[in-house]
């Protein structure tokens, strides 16, 4: 937390050494000069703060740009006539979607977009390895997976990361399956199942 101009221009008259030469009254020429510094401090400082929530692609707004430009973004899955909390949401998703091939991988980058998703992985039957209930696959099914999702994905707006004219929700699955597409291993099939258990 940044000081206020007040703190710092009490700080600098107590550096001050006493004495008739540099008064402290509050409307001397001197005291005037350090309330000026006083407030440039104050107003670095304060800029120092700012630049911790610029640090973080999901609260940086001025730097915003920056962190595009580092994700590649607008890459395919995004357009850039989206609004700031969804650029945001885009950059934190590059970055955390740094590697994975596991369920639990594809269910957690689907979690950075707000959607929750089960994978349903496909097994060739095996005699001794599977059971009474076990689907019968084989051939090229052995690539194929497939995800689960909610019927709709509805974002809703959020204070602070919109601006005004923006819609209040969206609704659709079309992000979701562009980004897991998108990551999905090259010699896969990816199928999305929407409006059953996810």
């Amino acid at each position: 937390m940044s000081l206020t101009v007040e703190q710092y221009h009490d700080q600098l008259l107590a550096l001050c050494p006493p004495g008739s030469a540099l008064p402290s009254d509050e409307d001397s020429v001197w005291s005037l000069l350090l309330l000026a510094l006083a407030t440039e401090l104050a107003r670095v400082d304060g800029r120092a703060d700012d630049l911790l929530d610029e640090a973080d692609p999901r609260t940086a707004l001025e730097m915003l740009k920056d962190w595009e430009r580092i994700c590649d973004l607008p890459g395919d899955c995004s357009q850039e006539s989206e609004t700031i909390q969804e650029r945001r949401e885009a950059c934190h998703l590059v970055l955390a979607a740094q590697g994975g091939q596991s369920a639990a991988y594809y269910i957690e980058l689907a979690a950075t977009l707000g959607v929750p998703v089960t994978v349903e992985e496909f097994r060739p039957f095996r005699a001794g390895a599977a059971t009474a209930g076990d689907p019968v696959s084989n051939g090229d099914w052995i690539y194929a997976w497939r995800v689960r999702a909610p019927e709709t994905t509805v974002r809703s707006f959020e204070a602070g990361g919109n601006t005004a004219g923006n819609a209040l929700a969206k609704w659709g699955n079309e992000a979701l399956e562009c980004y897991l597409s998108r990551y999905a291993p090259a010699h896969t099939i990816i199928t999305f199942a929407y409006g059953e258990e996810a």
